[in-house]
C-alpha cells in the first residue's frame, strides 16, 4: 500500500436529531482511531460536510485525562476542510467515525458516497465505526450493487438504539438498513467490542470498538 496517499477521516457534520436533540461527532471514535493512525505513521487528513468546527457529541465530552490523550486529535476538529473541496482527491482509504450525527449527514450525501466510491474503485480501503457506517448506505461499487452488500458488516445495533433511548429519534434504523442493502451483519451483544475485516472493507459496532476497527484498519493498509 503506498501511505504516501493520506488516510480520510471523514466526521458529521451535524449537530441536531431529528427531534432537536442536540448530537454531533462521538469523540472517542475519532480521537482513539486518530491515535492508532498516527502512531502506525499513517499521514491523516480530516474532513466533513461542511468543513469548519466539528460539534460534538456532549455525552462523549472527555474527561481530563482523555483532553490529554486526545488533544492532537482534538484540534484536527477545530477547522476540518470541506469535503466538496478534497472528495476528488487520492486517499489510500476513508475511515467514518459515528456518532448520532452521522446518521442524518451522511445516507444521502453524493460527496459522501462519491468519496467512497471513488476510493473503492482505487482499490483504497473504506472504513466506519458504530454508526460511521450511515456513510456506507449510499455507496455503490463499480458494478452499481451497493457497496455492502453480501460483505460482513458490523455497526450499532437496533437493540443498542433502544438501550440509548433514541430508536424513534432516527430517520431510521443503521442495521436494518444494512440489512436490506445485502449486508451480512456480524454484530456481537450490547456494547461489545467488534470489528468486522471483508476484503478492504472494515466496520466496528459501537464506541467501545474503536480500538479494534482502527487496529484492523491499520492491518489491512500494511497487507495491502
Amino acid at each position: 500500500m503506498n501511505l504516501d496517499k493520506p488516510l480520510l477521516m471523514l466526521v458529521t457534520s451535524a449537530s441536531q436529531m431529528g427531534q432537536g436533540q442536540q448530537t454531533g461527532l462521538w469523540l472517542e471514535e475519532f480521537a482513539v482511531p486518530y491515535k492508532v493512525f498516527k502512531d502506525n505513521n499513517i499521514p491523516v487528513r480530516v474532513a466533513s460536510p461542511t468543513g469548519g468546527k466539528v460539534p460534538i457529541d456532549p455525552r462523549s465530552v472527555p474527561d481530563d485525562e482523555q483532553k490529554e490523550a486526545w488533544k492532537e486529535a482534538i484540534a484536527e476538529l477545530e477547522n476540518t476542510r470541506p469535503l466538496e473541496e478534497i472528495w476528488e482527491d487520492g486517499f489510500v482509504g476513508v475511515f467514518v467515525p459515528g456518532g448520532h450525527g452521522a446518521m442524518f449527514d451522511m445516507p444521502d450525501n453524493p460527496l459522501v458516497a462519491g468519496v467512497l466510491e471513488r476510493t473503492w474503485a482505487q482499490g483504497g480501503v473504506v472504513s466506519a465505526v458504530c454508526h460511521g457506517p450511515a456513510a456506507l448506505v449510499g455507496a455503490r461499487d463499480e458494478n452499481g450493487v451497493p457497496l455492502v452488500k453480501d460483505r460482513q458488516v458490523a455497526c450499532f445495533t437496533n437493540e443498542e438504539e433502544r438501550e440509548v433511548g433514541l430508536e424513534e429519534v432516527m430517520p431510521f434504523l443503521l442495521e436494518t438498513r444494512l440489512a436490506e442493502l445485502g449486508a451480512e451483519l456480524r454484530n456481537k451483544g450490547k456494547f461489545e467490542p467488534q470489528a468486522v475485516t471483508d476484503g478492504r472493507l472494515v466496520t466496528g459496532q459501537n464506541p467501545p470498538s474503536s480500538q479494534v476497527t482502527a487496529e484492523a484498519v491499520v492491518e489491512v493498509l500494511y497487507a495491502e
